[in-house]
C-alpha cells in the first residue's frame, strides 16, 4: 500500500493495487485489491469490507414475523406527512425555509455522521464537530450512530446476502422500508454481535447519545422544529408540527432509504458490474450525496463516497469545509489511478461515456 500524505487538505490518497480472483456465491469476478489490512490498521477497522467467505445456510429461510408496532407507526407517519404536504400551500415562507434547513441538518447527521464518520472512519473528527453531527442525528431519528453504524457495517460486510439488514435481493419494499417492519434474519444479528465495535464503544459521545438517545429524540427531531415556527413567528402549531417535524422527518427517512432500494436497483456500475449497488444521481440529489453506491461499495473508505468530489455531494462539501476550519482531518481518498483500473478491471463500461 502506497500512502500520499498532503498536509495542506490533510487528505490521505489510497494507491498500488493488486488483483486476484474472488468467489461471491456462483458468481466469479477479479477485484482489484487495495491492501486492506494495511488501511484498516490506518481507520482503526476492517468490518466495512465484503467478506466473500461468507455463505448463506441452506434448506428454508426463517418465517417472516411481522413487528405491527413498526406498520402501524409508520403508516400513521406517512399519513401524517400527506396531511403535511396539503398544509404547504398555507404555511409561511419563513417555515418551509426552517423546514429545509432542519432536512439538511438532520441529513448531516447521518450522512457526515453516522455514515462516513462512524460507520466508515472515512476522516477525523474534533470533539466539538462529534457534539454537532450527534445532535443533528439525533434530529433525524433513524435509530442511534452506534446502532446505526453497526448496521450499515454489516450490510456493507455481508451485502446483498440474509445478513444484510436490508437485502436488496428480497426486492425494492423490504430493501426500502420493509425491513423495519418485519423481525431481522437470524443472520443479521448473528454477525452483528461478531464485529469489532470497538472504537463506537471508545466514543463518548456516541456513547452518550445512545444513553439518552430517546429523550434527545424527542426534544430534537419534534420538539425543536415544532417549537421554533410557533415561537418566533407566530406559526399555526399545527403547520408548525406536519411541515417541520413530520413531513421533514418522513421525507428524510425516504431520502436514505432510497439508498438501499433505489440505489441498489437503478443505475449503471462503472466500477464493479458484479455487485449489485448502482450510481444514481436522482438519488445522490435527495440524499446529499450517497447516491454513487457502486462507487462507495467498492471503496468504502472513501470519505467523498464519489469519485467527483462536490458533484450533486453536499455532503462532501460540507467535510472539506469542516477540514478548512479546523474541525475535521485525515480524509480518505482513493487515487485516480485506483479508480481508474477498477474501472477497466471490473467495471460495466459505461464510464467511457460519460
Amino acid at each position: 500500500l502506497s500512502k500520499e500524505f498532503s498536509s495542506a487538505s490533510t487528505t490521505t490518497t489510497v494507491g498500488t493495487i493488486t488483483s486476484r480472483v474472488t468467489r461471491n456465491g456462483d458468481a466469479v469476478m477479479e477485484k482489484d485489491l487495495i491492501n486492506h489490512e494495511d488501511l484498516a490498521g490506518d481507520r482503526g477497522m476492517i468490518d466495512d469490507i465484503f467478506d466473500e467467505t461468507y455463505r448463506e445456510k441452506e434448506g428454508p429461510k426463517p418465517p417472516m414475523q411481522y413487528v405491527w408496532r413498526n406498520i402501524i407507526l409508520m403508516s400513521l407517519l406517512h399519513l401524517g406527512a400527506i396531511f403535511g404536504l396539503m398544509l404547504i400551500p398555507s404555511a409561511k415562507i419563513q417555515t418551509l425555509a426552517w423546514a429545509v434547513l432542519c432536512f439538511l441538518v438532520s441529513a448531516l447527521g447521518i450522512t457526515a455522521g453516522s455514515h462516513r464518520l462512524w460507520s466508515h472512519r472515512s476522516y477525523k473528527a474534533t470533539l466539538p464537530l462529534r457534539i454537532f453531527l450527534a445532535i443533528a442525528n439525533s434530529m433525524a431519528f433513524q435509530n442511534d450512530i452506534y446502532e446505526w453504524a453497526r448496521d450499515h457495517r454489516v450490510h456493507h460486510k455481508f451485502s446483498e446476502t440474509d445478513a444484510d439488514p436490508h437485502n436488496a435481493m428480497r426486492g425494492f419494499f423490504f430493501s426500502h422500508i420493509g425491513w423495519l417492519l418485519v423481525r431481522k434474519h437470524p443472520d443479521v444479528i448473528e454477525k452483528g454481535q461478531k464485529l469489532d465495535l470497538s472504537d463506537l464503544k471508545a466514543d463518548k459521545v456516541v456513547m452518550f447519545q445512545r444513553r439518552y438517545y430517546k429523550p434527545s429524540l424527542v426534544l430534537l427531531c419534534f420538539m425543536l422544529p415544532t417549537v421554533v415556527p410557533w415561537y418566533f413567528w407566530d406559526e399555526s402549531l399545527v403547520i408548525s408540527f406536519f411541515i417541520p417535524a413530520i413531513l421533514r422527518y418522513t421525507v428524510g427517512l425516504n431520502a436514505t432509504w432510497l439508498v438501499n432500494s433505489a440505489a441498489h436497483m437503478f443505475g449503471n456500475r462503472p466500477y464493479d458490474q458484479h455487485i449489485n449497488p448502482r450510481e444514481n444521481p436522482l438519488v445522490s440529489l435527495g440524499a446529499i450525496g450517497e447516491g454513487f453506491h457502486n462507487y462507495h461499495h467498492t471503496f468504502p473508505y472513501d470519505y467523498s463516497t464519489s469519485e467527483f468530489g462536490w458533484r450533486f455531494n453536499l455532503t462532501t462539501a460540507f467535510i472539506d469545509l469542516m477540514c478548512l476550519l479546523g474541525l475535521a482531518s485525515d480524509r480518505k481518498k482513493v487515487s485516480k489511478e485506483v479508480i481508474l483500473a477498477r474501472k477497466m478491471r471490473t467495471g460495466d463500461g459505461s464510464h467511457k461515456s460519460g
